[in-house]
């Protein structure tokens, strides 16, 4: 049974940061492509970081470069978004997707809201 669990979101303040966890299983993680996507409402899903399975490639949205850092840990079957010098604007769901050729699998999503 394919699981991706996304967990580390909560409520923080401007400026802050957190960090997002992704752990995998049923599937083979360490040849998967791995991203990040967040969904805000009444906004569409938008990719926000991505990492190749080898951890070697990674892509950021222009929103998030220089604040946020995709890694992944293919012993664990775990990929992290931190996430630092956090923006009211970066509130959103966030949720992990797995990509091969021949399937994606995305997580249930965590919240991450941003607040004073």
């Amino acid at each position: 049974q394919v699981r991706l669990v996304e967990s580390g979101g909560g409520l923080v303040q401007p400026g802050g940061s957190l960090r997002l966890s992704c752990a995998a299983s049923g599937f083979t993680f360490s040849r998967s492509d791995m991203s990040w996507y967040r969904q805000a409402p009444g906004k569409e899903r938008e990719l926000v970081a991505g990492i190749g399975s080898n951890g070697g490639n990674t892509e950021y949205a222009d929103s998030v470069k220089g604040r946020f850092t995709i890694s992944r840990d293919n012993a664990k079957n775990t990929v992290y978004l931190q996430m630092n010098s956090l923006k009211f604007e970066d509130t959103a769901v966030y949720y992990c997707k797995a990509v091969r050729v021949w399937y994606s699998y995305w997580g249930q999503g965590t919240q991450v809201t941003v607040s004073s």
